[in-house]
């Protein structure tokens, strides 16, 4: 495969997975339970996740490494296999995918509070992103995807610690947004435009919005980065906000409800599309379609 900032730079339109998290409960994983220690006990999931967002049509497949930091898996007693849960997600992903696809790391937020507003060092937040993302560099993925963060802070500290383990892997930042009378912000109270500027200036090569709101919302976002940055846009929607359901979290937004939205994310030159929470194999599958049939593509 070419290298991914090169076709963006290019002016592809790449497709991103679906949920994990929503595949891995699917598959019997309990709320509480630590999504990351699947990693360990069964790699095959993994693999079968993978392979069935490829056949549905994904151009860039994530690892299961959303909560692989030392702060987030020490809260399961796990903070001393950080290198092989991160590891092994990894190669479960290649394994699936091949060389037909891109691997991309998912790094989420540590779990606590930053100073001033918490009580954990920057240092440390940053010294537990270089781990982990040292653990899936040496591993071979081909970019490191910076998720749902909320808080300026530990977002650099993430984008940096990739570019002190590898200074031109691909780097994409996102961030969650709510909407408020005054438009979207995050709940550190970080607006768009902030983010625009403050990721940029951290190095990161690709910016956007995951998580938090269904496709609508996100359209509306995503408009907001299309005005304030110049840099390639990610966006990748929950499948709308949760709701409880006889026990079981529910997510309303059909495959064809978010794929007939998709036209509106590439008409705002959105350049990868995925999922977020909700979204399965199917909901992906129905953005393939689209995203082909309005560009011509034939796949």
């Amino acid at each position: 495969m070419r290298p991914l900032l090169d076709r963006l730079s290019d002016g592809e339109v790449l497709l991103a997975d679906g949920a994990m998290g929503t595949m891995l409960f699917a598959s019997g994983l309990k709320p509480g339970q630590c999504p990351e220690k699947v990693n360990l006990d069964r790699p095959q999931l993994l693999r079968q996740i993978a392979s069935l967002y490829l056949d549905a049509g994904s151009d860039i497949i994530s690892t299961n490494t959303f909560g692989g930091s030392p702060l987030k898996l020490a809260q399961y007693d796990l903070d001393d296999r950080i290198e092989e849960i991160n590891a092994t997600a990894v190669r479960a992903a290649r394994e699936a995918v091949g060389d037909d696809a891109y691997v991309a790391a998912s790094i989420g937020p540590c779990g606590r509070l930053l100073e001033p507003y918490g009580d954990t060092s920057p240092d440390i937040v940053a010294e537990g992103f270089r781990r982990q993302i040292k653990a899936v560099v040496a591993e071979g993925v081909d970019a490191v995807f910076i998720e749902t963060m909320t808080d300026l802070t530990e977002a650099t500290l993430a984008i940096k610690a990739a570019r002190d383990i590898s200074p031109t892997i691909p780097v994409s930042a996102t961030m969650t947004f709510d909407i408020t009378s005054k438009g979207f912000y995050t709940i550190m109270g970080v607006s768009v435009e902030q983010a625009c500027q403050n990721l940029a200036d951290a190095g990161t090569d690709i910016i956007g919005s995951n998580c938090g709101n269904g496709i609508e919302n996100m359209v509306k976002i995503a408009a907001e980065f299309a005005k304030h940055s110049s840099l390639p846009v990610i966006i990748q929607s929950n499948a709308g906000l949760p709701d409880i359901s006889g026990g079981t979290t529910v997510y309303a937004e059909s495959p064809d409800f978010m794929a007939a939205r998709c036209c509106q994310l590439l008409d705002l030159g959105v350049r990868i599309i995925g999922g977020c929470c909700g979204t399965t194999p199917e909901h992906i599958a129905a953005f393939r379609k689209t995203i082909n049939d309005r560009l011509g593509i034939e796949k």
